[in-house]
């Protein structure tokens, strides 16, 4: 199956996110499909710190992808932001 999850980077006590479109039986910051955005939970105030790309995320639900529980939020909380 095909998901759609966070792959971490990042330093030690920085991390950094990508959100990622992968085959679920891949470890966690293994290879992926495609980079559909990015999440940095200790952006500074003028950083952007979340931002996906709407089209591809819509793309892969319609092709049958399953969003983890946290990027699922996220997009969730963001979409409400942005109204």
């Amino acid at each position: 199956m095909v998901t759609i999850r966070l792959s971490r980077g990042g330093a030690k006590k920085r991390p950094f996110y990508s959100i990622v479109v992968t085959d679920s039986r891949k470890r966690r910051d293994s290879g992926y499909i495609e980079r559909i955005g990015y999440f940095n939970p200790v952006a500074k105030a003028q950083e952007t710190g979340f931002f996906i790309e709407t089209e591809r995320y819509a793309h892969w639900l319609g092709h049958g992808a399953q969003p983890s529980e946290r990027v699922a939020h996220l997009v969730n909380q963001h979409s409400r932001q942005a109204e």
